[in-house]
């Protein structure tokens, strides 16, 4: 028989335990025990909310970094349940780097990390960024160039050039990560790095910088005297 919140005590239900006693009195086995909304005919939906945590780790960042294919090897997660938790931790990740771009001012390399951490520092593939400013280095805007795999992505120079000349940006921040962790560029880091200079440079337009975002902290070539 599958072990259905509806089907607990009061007082052991997660919704009810929300709406009354509030939302941080939760577990994170707790709130993913929502999102799953049953178990399966062995465990609860908290048990196994709480054997979905122990596969990462305990780890939240380390949870958002799996995907459907992971999360559906537990038995009593499905495709549905999979995309349930994918989905949650999604909005999570975008509601912290919603507002913090609007009218930000770039002053260094902090700035950006600061920008970029929420977003890029748990996924499991490269994603290569870019931020437009204007003269006196405000974001103008936030884009996606690339996503690629586990050790890297293409980055398409031209594209990154045709947004900064429509936006009339004066400077340009270009950020990626690497999920392996290494903070250290590799070739290919170096190689593209130079190419966006020179591109750049070719349009009056400046690099500033060069960020690779990891979990534990970031690399700046210009901090680095890499620029």
């Amino acid at each position: 028989m599958n072990l259905s919140i509806k089907n607990w005590a009061v007082e052991d239900r997660p919704r009810e335990k929300l709406l009354y006693k509030g939302i941080s009195t939760l577990s994170d086995a707790e709130l993913i025990a929502i999102l799953l909304g049953s178990g399966n005919s062995d465990l609860s939906a908290v048990d196994l909310a709480r054997n979905i945590l122990n596969m990462a780790g305990n780890n939240l960042n380390k949870l958002g970094k799996l995907d459907h294919r992971d999360l559906v090897r537990l038995k009593g997660v499905g495709i549905a349940k999979a995309v349930n938790i994918m989905a949650a931790l999604e909005l999570g990740r975008r509601r912290k780097a919603a507002d913090i771009v609007q009218e930000k001012k770039v002053r260094s390399s902090s700035d950006v990390y600061e920008i970029f951490h929420s977003l890029l520092s748990d996924l499991s593939h490269e994603e290569f960024w870019v931020l437009y400013l204007n003269r006196s280095n405000k974001i103008v805007s936030r884009q996606r160039i690339s996503q690629g795999g586990i050790s890297g992505t293409i980055t398409d120079v031209r594209l990154i050039m045709k947004t900064a000349i429509e936006l009339l940006s004066s400077s340009i921040v270009v950020c990626h990560n690497h999920p392996s962790g290494n903070r250290e560029p590799s070739e290919a880091d170096i190689r593209i790095t130079g190419k966006i200079k020179e591109a750049t440079a070719f349009f009056d337009i400046t690099l500033l910088d060069h960020i690779i975002v990891t979990d534990s902290g970031y690399y700046s070539f210009a901090d680095s005297g890499s620029l």
